[in-house]
């Protein structure tokens, strides 16, 4: 159970979580990644997307591969052991660039048509997650699309549920945010938006 005075999760536990294992939830080899990935590149309406925001993309599996459909992507992460691998994989791929950032703290300056938060939101406390959709909206184009997916099973160091972070951004609807499609499967959600 989820309470309101939880604190986000740090960068350095994630840094703890890659120094003891290079891929802690076996994005390169699960069964269950690969298919929530093909998911999450099946819920994209446009086949190319102009200018690409991904936060939180770890290791780079899902970057990679959103990179075939952006002409330009910007992917977000708090570890640098993450990010360091995630260069590596996507080297041949010079449209993908690389920050270190810890979002909502911080926040890119440009504009996109696409923004992935994919397995990110409950690592935020309720304060953050509010933080972080403001920016991502204000920073969303008219029209553009924001992609949610994350696993929906309750877990104690997780300040919130994937479902909690999927309905806040319901609360945006239909001021805001326009709702495109949801798909629920047995361990995640997925839900797709635009800016209003």
């Amino acid at each position: 159970m989820t309470t309101p005075n939880q604190r986000s999760l740090t960068p350095e536990f994630f840094e703890a979580l890659y120094d003891a294992n290079p891929d802690p939830w076996q994005f390169t080899t699960s069964a269950y990644e690969a298919q929530k990935y093909d998911a999450t590149l099946a819920a994209l309406p446009k086949p190319l997307y102009q200018n690409a925001l991904e936060i939180g993309g770890s290791i780079g599996v899902l970057t990679e591969k959103l990179g075939d459909r952006c002409t330009a992507l910007l992917s977000l992460d708090v570890s640098e052991a993450a990010q360091a691998q995630a260069i590596e994989r996507c080297r041949h791929s010079p449209h993908i660039t690389f920050q270190l950032m810890c979002v909502p703290q911080e926040f890119p300056e440009q504009q996109f048509d696409l923004v992935v938060l994919s397995e990110v939101g409950y690592y935020w406390c309720w304060d953050d997650l509010h933080h972080a959709q403001t920016l991502i909206i204000q920073h969303l184009q008219p029209g553009g699309h924001l992609l949610l997916v994350h696993w929906t099973v309750d877990a104690k160091e997780m300040p919130l549920t994937g479902d909690q972070v999927h309905g806040s951004f319901f609360d945006h609807v239909p001021t805001q945010l326009q709702h495109l499609k949801s798909q629920r499967e047995t361990q995640y959600r997925l839900d797709l938006f635009a800016r209003c």
